[in-house]
């Protein structure tokens, strides 16, 4: 199925205050977590599956998706959570941020900032993630601000989904939702 032939949600989210369309599924808690292929920043010849993200079903998954890592608010959002789950181990978490950004561009941005507890992956080439999770901005081609907690099994048990792009998310709620399904 295409971004095309997908749902339109009108509304849900403002992009500096103005209403945008949201392509894809309104995915909820419960909801199993649809696949993907990304291209992770350290590796532009390689892919990251839905199963690769959970280990092979033997850990959960934090995906934080944002609409460029190049822009301040994405920027400072990607920078705490690399400080917020520095302590928690890799084995029961892996923490990924999403957008199209080109790989190279992610790779740069990761190691100014010295990233080093979440991997960066890019959706530059295929452009599935955002119809497939609900968050692809018609109007703009990004992803909204949002973040997907994956359990092993592969099913949505936090969504957060930024009414406002231009705003952060609830780091707390996430984390408190990411640390009581690994413990």
């Amino acid at each position: 199925m295409t971004a095309v032939e997908k749902e339109e949600r009108k509304g849900v989210v403002t992009f500096r205050g103005e209403p945008v369309t949201l392509v894809g599924p309104d995915l909820h808690v419960g909801s199993e977590a649809p696949d993907f292929s990304l291209i992770p920043a350290l590796d532009a010849s390689a892919t990251v599956t839905l199963n690769d993200a959970l280990k092979q079903h033997t850990r959960a998954a934090l995906l934080i998706v944002v609409p460029s890592i190049d822009t301040s608010v994405c920027a400072l959002e990607t920078v705490r959570f690399n400080r917020e789950v520095a302590q928690i181990p890799s084995d029961k978490l892996g923490v990924y941020t999403i957008s199209v950004d080109l790989p190279f561009a992610q790779k740069r941005w990761s190691a100014a900032e010295h990233i080093t507890s979440l991997e960066l992956l890019s959706d530059f080439k295929n452009r599935e993630f955002g119809p497939s999770y609900g968050v692809l901005i018609k109007e703009l081609a990004l992803y909204a601000r949002s973040i997907f907690l994956v359990d092993k099994d592969g099913f949505l048990r936090y969504v957060e989904l930024v009414k406002e792009v231009a705003r952060e998310p609830d780091y707390q709620k996430a984390l408190d939702a990411a640390a009581a399904i690994i413990a």
